[in-house]
């Protein structure tokens, strides 16, 4: 075990991994032997972290593909967030001691400043990666693409189904960046958005991951956000319910990794899996304003990068770590305050609501994720309201 960074918590600590790759959470007594002295924190009450464990930056609304489902509503002359401000903003989150920071846009890679952003935050001691459509790289971007962590391209259909998610004819592109990264290192993945049109086409998005090697597929629940509000895409009651089955089947039949973003956790915990088998694919729920933090390209510090609120101007210097220890109350305070059938669900400190983008797009931030099969039955048995007439 190489220790590459830890940060101490109040339960103890977050460990860094090198060899194997990971992310720890350790209790004092390991922190200790780890070589790390008593730490202020380990004096305080329970709480919220120090410190987000990852920050998105989301470096521009900037991309000229056009997909039609694009959550940050990317255009060819979008906003972007300048070279100065984002150093700035990173040596900030280095000082609070976050660990990753997960760089996009729109497409980040038409940005000349992207690779110097990345060598910045190697700099201060934080792993950069990178999520791009693939657009434009070449054999000697993906040579500068070294300076990642992981890098992972959008795939959301293979071929003709491509194009049906998207909205343009992308995909050869996309296999073709996928081919050139793979060549350079090994930390290269698919994100892959699963919607009501791309449920169907997601084994094969599959094959191709084992095909190309590639060390990861990470299924993303596809939000009615952005140019998304406009499209009737989110995942019917009966693909909700199949979605952890499909992605067990995934991993067995190709042996290959599959992890779940945080917004599928209704729909797995719905069929009451072990601690174990949740953690196996990566799954918890809504981890907005606790472990992950986001950075808008205007300036705003939010809680994901799905939700508009904001808590703080990350262009101002110490806003965000002053922000950080009282903030996101609407994100932390779900779980103590949450409705039925939350309130009453075994599974309520692991998935905290479901997404809060998903309720806030259907009607209010604290509902009860509608996505959830869990909520979906307990609403279909409530009696619908007498209207007088």
């Amino acid at each position: 075990m190489k220790v590459a960074r830890a940060r101490a918590e109040r339960f103890g600590g977050i460990v860094e991994l090198q060899s194997p790759r990971a992310l720890l959470q350790v209790d004092r007594q390991m922190m200790r032997e780890l070589g790390h002295p008593h730490s202020p924190l380990w004096d305080l009450p329970p709480g919220p972290l120090s410190a987000p464990t990852e920050v998105h930056v989301v470096l521009s609304r900037r991309c000229a593909a056009g997909c039609r489902g694009c959550y940050v509503d990317a255009t060819p002359e979008g906003a972007a967030l300048p070279f100065d401000q984002a150093c700035s903003i990173l040596d900030e989150l280095a000082e609070m001691g976050v660990f990753h920071v997960a760089l996009g846009g729109g497409e980040a890679l038409e940005l000349d400043y992207l690779f110097a952003v990345a060598a910045h935050a190697r700099s201060r001691g934080i792993t950069p990666n990178l999520t791009t459509s693939g657009l434009g790289l070449d054999a000697a971007a993906a040579e500068k693409c070294r300076v990642f962590g992981q890098i992972n391209v959008s795939v959301d259909g293979v071929g003709a189904a491509y194009a049906q998610a998207r909205g343009f004819d992308g995909f050869r592109h996309a296999e073709r960046a996928l081919r050139f990264l793979r060549a350079v290192k090994p930390e290269v993945g698919v994100n892959c958005v699963v919607s009501r049109s791309s449920f169907d086409q997601v084994p094969e998005v599959a094959r191709l991951v084992r095909k190309l090697r590639l060390n990861e597929l990470e299924l993303l629940r596809f939000k009615p956000v952005g140019r998304g509000a406009r499209l009737d895409e989110e995942l019917t009651p009966e693909q909700a319910r199949s979605l952890y089955p499909m992605a067990r089947r995934l991993v067995f039949r190709h042996r290959i990794r599959v992890k779940l973003d945080c917004s599928f956790a209704p729909m797995v915990f719905w069929h009451r899996p072990s601690k174990a088998a949740a953690a196996f694919f990566g799954v918890q729920g809504c981890v907005g304003g606790d472990v992950l933090a986001a950075v808008q390209p205007e300036g705003a510090f939010t809680g994901c990068s799905f939700v508009a609120r904001a808590e703080a101007d990350a262009r101002v210097p110490g806003a965000m770590q002053r922000s950080w220890p009282q903030g996101f109350a609407a994100f932390r305070g779900y779980v103590a305050t949450a409705p039925e059938p939350c309130a009453s669900c075994d599974y309520l400190q692991l998935c905290r609501g479901g997404c809060r983008a998903v309720s806030a797009a259907h009607g209010a931030f604290a509902d009860p994720d509608p996505g959830c099969p869990r909520v979906q039955e307990y609403r279909a048995r409530r009696p619908l309201p007498v209207i007088a007439t």
